[in-house]
């Protein structure tokens, strides 16, 4: 059965709400020691995971060797003296706990044996390689653990999480963060299992809500036929209507542009003009570091937009994309258009916005 409700991820900058300076510096170290935890007990979760399926599979040992992996209590056969789940609990704890929250621990064992569930049969095969986290890994917890409020001062929120007080940064938010916010202060919306990132310094919130699916008219039988190209980003016929959204001048073009720009820079910052060491000569450069990758972000999350809105208006309650595993083949022998026609990011930002709206995708 369709679930009616679905889960988004928004990133939210935060800051500590403290003005003591001694306060301030020691959550901050507390931070960095559970980000140095986290992703520690990552990498320890999967290295267990992958041991316990791999023991059925080591056929130098003795026939006789139990390797079912259940409880004991349950089952004569069985290896484990606790659940399957429970084991790389138990050895989180054994090794951090009181150093970091419990509830942490939980959310990292749950969600490393989904992503490891998920994956498995291709570690059986040898087709993808066990997952490697890194110290950036954001630290996870359950939504129960967070506690927000509205600030009376201005249109931003504050909140507690174990104890350290935060308040979010929205600046100029011209996005639905607020709107959001205010919806699970009232109760409307649910709170999930969210994270907390921490990038150069900064701190992000990773908030993941559970809201209702927008209700809209839409008829299955009304199929949207829509081709991925570089010409045009999408074309989409309906019926026998047609339409192009984005072209090669506006999206392919200015790309192109960034790339150069950045090229140019980074020749010429050899012969810029020094004073203040690395930082001074990798100015220019550093301008252009994400640029293209907002720039591309941006413009997928448009075209997406506008492709949902067509299919909304014209009730159509099936996406068809027209031969896109033929085109995906074919722009894998091809070193240019591998590198700038973002097919696989347009086709993530598509999915997600149907299934906001209700609108079935299917992949020829």
């Amino acid at each position: 059965m369709e679930k009616d409700t679905i889960v988004l991820t928004r990133k939210i900058q935060i800051h500590i709400d403290s003005d003591d300076k001694e306060k301030r510096a020691s959550y901050y170290q507390m931070l960095f020691e559970w980000q140095d935890i986290v992703y520690r007990a990552a990498n320890l979760v999967m290295t267990h995971l992958y041991i316990q399926e791999q023991i059925k599979d080591l056929i130098y040992l003795h026939d006789d060797v139990k390797v079912k992996l259940t409880n004991r209590s349950l089952d004569e056969e069985g290896i484990l003296n606790t659940s399957k789940m429970n084991t790389t609990y138990q050895i989180l704890s054994r090794y951090f706990k009181g150093k970091i929250n419990t509830d942490i621990l939980s959310c990292i064992n749950m969600a490393l044996i989904k992503n490891y569930n998920s994956e498995r049969i291709d570690y059986w095969k040898g087709t993808k390689s066990l997952r490697n986290y890194k110290k950036d890994m954001p630290i996870p917890f359950s939504g129960k653990s967070l506690k927000l409020m509205r600030d009376g001062n201005n249109h931003d929120f504050r909140f507690s999480l174990f104890k350290i007080p935060f308040r979010t940064y929205l600046g100029k938010d011209r996005s639905d963060k607020k709107v959001l916010l205010q919806r699970v202060l009232v109760g409307q919306i649910k709170m999930c299992a969210s994270a907390l990132q921490i990038v150069k310094g900064k701190l992000f919130l990773l908030l993941s809500l559970e809201i209702p699916k927008k209700k809209y008219e839409l008829q299955e039988h009304i199929i949207a036929e829509t081709s991925l190209g570089i010409e045009h980003p999408i074309t989409v016929q309906i019926d026998k209507d047609n339409y192009q959204i984005g072209n090669k001048e506006e999206f392919l073009y200015r790309r192109i542009a960034i790339q150069a720009a950045r090229l140019r820079n980074q020749k010429a910052a050899a012969f810029s003009r020094g004073g203040h060491g690395r930082t001074k000569k990798m100015k220019g450069l550093e301008h252009y570091r994400d640029k293209e990758k907002r720039y591309v972000d941006y413009k997928l999350h448009l075209y997406s937009r506008r492709l949902i809105d067509i299919c909304i208006k014209a009730q159509a309650g099936t996406l068809l994309l027209v031969n896109q595993s033929q085109k995906e083949e074919v722009a894998k022998e091809d070193v240019f258009i591998l590198r700038n026609w973002s097919y696989h990011g347009l086709i993530s930002k598509i999915k997600y916005k149907a299934e906001l709206a209700g609108i079935h995708v299917i992949i020829e």
